[in-house]
């Protein structure tokens, strides 16, 4: 039986919303074998832990604990993976991906698919939603988090 990308991303929805209520920015991730077993969850921990490298795919990538190879492993993220996370992709060989919604950022999910990585954008109206909220609420934390400089840097 096929596995059902809409509730993978469910797992990933809670860690971002579990990142939401611990103050930080509300993205999630979960890592999968190819059977839909979760191997390792986890959300953005960037503000809750003062570490730049804690996205929410590193960190559900690290809770997965080493293995010999990861090609039989699903990544899903609630946002489109940044530069960064899409490198993580790369670098370890995963080859699916999936994303809750690359509305409010589109990170390099085009690039990995150029790359032969299979992408399903879900276009998630829950994901995109916390983003909107999140982005409107927090501007210079949002604009820290993909590297950018916020408008208020602006002079």
């Amino acid at each position: 039986m096929p596995i059902d990308p809409h509730q993978l991303l469910t797992v990933a929805r809670e860690e971002a919303e579990l990142g939401k209520t611990e103050g930080g920015v509300p993205i999630g991730a979960a890592l999968f074998d190819r059977t839909g077993r979760l191997l390792g969850r986890g959300h953005n921990r960037r503000v809750q832990d003062d570490d730049p490298s804690l996205h929410a795919e590193t960190v559900a990538f690290r809770n997965a604990g080493r293995r010999p190879h990861y090609r039989d492993t699903i990544m899903v993220t609630t946002l489109s993976p940044c530069w960064y996370c899409s490198g993580l992709v790369r670098q370890f060989g995963i080859p699916h991906v999936v994303i809750g919604e690359s509305t409010t950022f589109t990170g390099g999910h085009d690039w990995l698919s150029d790359h032969g990585v299979r992408i399903d954008l879900l276009d998630d109206p829950a994901c995109t939603t916390l983003m909107t909220n999140f982005i409107r609420q927090h501007p210079d934390l949002w604009f820290e988090d993909i590297g950018q400089p916020s408008t208020s840097d602006a002079e």
